[in-house]
């Protein structure tokens, strides 16, 4: 039988999860347990390819069995603690004085998450401290994050353009 899975595929992704699941069941002669659309088509049109072109060989099976009997499987992901704040025994929230108008304090250390980095300036009384180099102005400190030239106040989000509030 030959299987036209753009066609299947096009039927499938018209059904109800309702109907993916009969669908499912029909395929596998089980039941599932999810009810995620996209899954059940992946897995569903996946059982019909199989079906139509031929499992696994004999051999390949074989190999995969071994393969996972000598694997240790981990059916869930360890739980996490979820935490409100980031190691509060750490972390101080407080609104800070500004020094010179708009600038933290020397010794004060921003911290901003940006593209998976924690960036972290320290305020000095000259300039502001980041990685090991010292720039002039936060949006220099920005601009050497970001490659782009941006408001530093902004960009670690110390109030409306770095004025209070």
């Amino acid at each position: 039988m030959s299987l036209n899975v753009a066609k299947e595929l096009a039927v499938l992704q018209r059904m109800t999860p309702a109907e993916l699941r009969v669908k499912y069941a029909e395929a596998f002669g089980e039941q599932s347990r999810s009810g995620h659309k996209a899954w059940l088509v992946k897995r569903i049109i996946w059982r019909l390819q199989a079906n139509s072109e031929g499992d696994l060989s004999e051999r390949a099976r074989r190999r995969a069995l071994e393969i996972a009997n000598d694997a240790d499987l981990r059916l869930k992901a360890p739980a996490v603690p979820r935490r409100t704040s980031p190691a509060p025994e750490r972390t101080v929230v407080a609104k800070l004085p500004a020094a010179k108008g708009r600038v933290p304090s020397p010794g004060t250390v921003l911290t901003r998450a940006y593209k998976g980095r924690t960036l972290q300036v320290a305020v000095l009384a000259d300039g502001f401290e980041f990685e090991g180099d010292v720039f002039t102005s936060l949006s220099a400190v920005a601009k050497a994050v970001t490659g782009s030239h941006l408001n530093g106040f902004q960009f670690f989000r110390l109030g409306q353009y770095g004025g209070g509030a």
